[in-house]
């Protein structure tokens, strides 16, 4: 710890990154950088100048003090902190700090939490507002950080990565400069002015968190290398911002906000808020396969320990260019025989096996029931028998959090079990949105999953989610807080589920990728990346995922069927197999010599589920555009480098950059397909690679020269 004129600087972390914090009277604790543990700030005194307090905190009838606009910066409750205590420990490799701030006179505190894991550099920070005295917060941050891009032409020296989600097109990243977004350095700091009082925003509102932007960003310094990467660790409605002040760049980071999505906190005196979590990597030189190996080392290491993420069971699921909601007896059975015939590991039948009324389901579910039309012959035990039988795990699929206005439930739950706003229940798309905070909500659906368990003994269950219903409910004051306390009750219930039975494998999905965060993915074992029906359309989705996923919980589908070419299906195949498997299509109509072709890849794909579920993604042609015509991902571990490349156009030639440790000549070898067709040759660390047709893949492993 070191002090000049009054101010105290002193730092914290691992031997992988440090938080460096300077405070002093008469200011609140700021947080002057995040920097890796070799790299110190060269300005450290320079930076407490344009540092923001180590919260941002706003409470109602407060506001901001010296400077106004839409930022959540220079609140006047969080000028008020005043560092009273500190507290760090180290248990099991992962190393805490507590700050304790308050108030005068036994105000408001707040304890802000930072968290690093040793040999992982990122840092998770969250924050717990205590109430000595009745307040409502307005906006609190989980993570915040200025002072980057400081001494520096941050406008066009730093890059900001961000994704847009669409549906079916997910993980669609872009880089600009921050100029290029819309923020420039004004030179009003030269006439005492704060700065631009612009800010670089991204928010989600309602139930769906991935369904428009991840809530992830990445800041590149092109100068130096060194990169800052953030995601949110919420499954419902969050915010990020970057705005300049005095002459530097500030990151804030959070879940809902008055502001942006109606969230106002009252709390009581002796009362307590807690925000969602958020973790922020910092990696100098690697480019985004360093932040891709940093996220992905933190993501293992926070979520709930599950077999599924070590075994990575290939799963045929009938939706998909299939059964498409219509399962019936005579249309399942033949796909599982086919798809024992394939030799997967277990056969999930989707949405519709509940509906007595062809396609008139949708406004109607919520009791769970299995159709009694649909199954003759024994009912849909009799099928899930069969598909056990013939050496399949069973699984279904579930909309658990909706009823349909036609539903039973609909009336006989209580009224405040299902958001309300203005007095009325909440409606989207002819269904109710069950509010998981009431017991008689939770109630139902525990019984509704133990009596499945009971009556079929599934090994799996698929939990979709297919409305959005927008800012949340107003039962709990306000629409914001209902919805946050849902989303927090929502995964709370998953996790009994999951304690209750152990043995079950839950995949979560909504509408394909609407909800890829990082909370979801700490909880469930497997998720749905996307609704995408066109194979072609399968690898910039399946590539660029795994920024946002593991690539051992990322269900990607593979669909294949008999009209398609041996080169065909190889590429639908080869998008899942860097991941999770999820076959699906008409199966039943491939002939021998085309299911040869999926049982090869199955054969290929659990020989290298280890190096799945330990090694790191790696883009070596970048990440993927939409139409791009040429693709790669690849899966590095220490001894070799998994490699997909798909071709879908352009020249039937590539030359793709390898990683320097393999050396300029490695080993190559083409793990599928082992038809022939490419040719494959290195030099000078480049692959040069030649596909024969326009929609083909190759998956190549490369090992350093022996």
């Amino acid at each position: 710890m070191t002090a000049v004129d009054g101010v105290e600087h002193w730092q914290w972390g691992t031997d992988e990154v440090r938080l460096h914090f300077g405070h002093g009277p008469g200011t609140p604790p700021r947080l002057l950088a995040v920097t890796p543990a070799d790299r110190p700030p060269a300005e450290s005194f320079a930076l407490f100048a344009s540092a923001l307090p180590v919260v941002e905190l706003a409470l109602a009838g407060d506001g901001r003090h010296g400077t106004a606009g839409k930022r959540h910066v220079d609140g006047a409750a969080a000028q008020r902190l005043r560092l009273v205590g500190k507290d760090s420990s180290v248990v099991d490799g992962v190393h805490r700090l507590v700050l304790e701030l308050a108030e005068p006179d036994d105000g408001v505190r707040v304890l802000v939490h930072y968290e690093i894991a040793s040999g992982i550099p990122v840092v998770r920070s969250w924050a717990e507002v205590v109430a000595g005295r009745p307040v409502v917060i307005e906006y609190v941050s989980s993570f915040v950080v200025a002072g980057l891009g400081h001494g520096r032409r941050w406008e066009s020296e730093l890059v900001l990565w961000r994704a847009a989600n669409p549906w079916s097109g997910e993980f669609r990243w872009s880089g600009r400069t921050l100029a290029a977004e819309g923020l420039y350095d004004v030179g009003m700091v030269a006439y005492d002015q704060l700065g631009s009082k612009n800010r670089i925003a991204a928010t989600s509102v309602g139930a769906w968190s991935t369904s428009e932007m991840l809530p992830m960003g990445v800041l590149s310094d092109e100068r130096s290398g060194a990169m800052l990467a953030w995601q949110v660790e919420h499954c419902g409605a969050w915010h990020w911002e970057l705005g300049d002040r005095l002459g530097a760049v500030y990151l804030a980071v959070s879940g809902p906000s008055a502001a942006e999505h109606q969230c106002s906190v009252p709390l009581g005196a002796g009362e307590s808020f807690r925000t969602v979590p958020a973790s922020v990597a910092v990696v100098v030189g690697g480019g985004l396969d360093a932040v891709g190996a940093a996220l992905t080392a933190h993501r293992r290491r926070i979520r709930r320990p599950h077999p599924d993420n070590v075994e990575l069971p290939v799963v045929y699921n009938d939706f998909l260019n299939a059964l498409m909601s219509n399962p019936t007896t005579d249309r399942v059975l033949p796909l599982v025989e086919a798809a024992a015939a394939l030799g997967v590991d277990g056969y999930c039948i989707d949405a519709g096996w509940y509906d007595d009324e062809d396609g008139g389901w949708w406004d109607s579910v919520g009791e769970w029931l299995p159709s009694s039309r649909r199954f003759p012959g024994g009912g849909l035990k009799a099928v899930i028998d069969r598909i056990r039988s013939v050496g399949l795990r069973p699984g279904l699929w579930l909309e658990p959090e909706v009823v349909g206005l036609r539903s039973p439930l609909a009336s006989s739950l209580p009224e405040d079990a299902f958001f309300q706003r203005s007095g009325s229940r909440v409606v989207e798309w002819g269904r109710y949105q069950l509010d998981l905070r009431h017991p008689a909500a939770r109630k139902h659906l525990d019984g509704v999953v133990d009596r499945l368990v009971a009556d079929f003994d599934p090994a799996y269950l698929k939990f979709d989610y297919n409305i959005d219903i927008g800012a949340g409910t107003d039962l709990a004051g306000s629409v914001g807080l209902g919805l946050l306390e849902h989303n927090r009750a929502h995964l709370e219930w998953v996790r009994d589920v999951l304690d209750r039975h152990p043995g079950l494998t839950i995949e979560g999905c909504a509408a394909g990728g609407s909800r890829t965060d990082a909370a979801t993915g700490a909880l469930f074992p497997i998720q749905s990346l996307t609704d995408q029906q066109d194979f072609r359309s399968m690898p910039p989705i399946a590539a660029a995922a795994p920024l946002a996923i593991t690539p051992e919980q990322a269900g990607v589908w593979a669909s294949v069927d008999g009209t398609m070419s041996h080169e065909e299906l190889a590429f639908s195949l080869i998008s899942g197999m860097s991941a999770r498997i999820h076959l699906a299509g008409r199966i039943d109509t491939l002939d021998e010599d085309q299911r040869d072709v999926v049982r090869a890849a199955l054969t290929v794909y659990r020989s290298l589920r280890p190096s799945i579920v330990t090694g790191d993604p790696v883009w070596p042609l970048g990440l993927p555009g939409w139409r791009d015509d040429w693709i790669a991902l690849g899966t590095r571990t220490p001894s070799e480098l998994l490699l997909a490349v798909w071709r879908r156009g352009g020249a039937p030639v590539t030359r793709i950059p390898l990683l320097q440790w393999l050396g300029p000549t490695p080993d190559i070898e083409v793990l599928y397909p082992s038809w022939g067709g490419e040719t494959a040759t290195v030099s000078d660390s480049v692959l040069d690679l030649t596909l024969p047709d326009e929609t083909s893949a190759r998956l190549l492993r490369l090992r350093p020269e022996r």
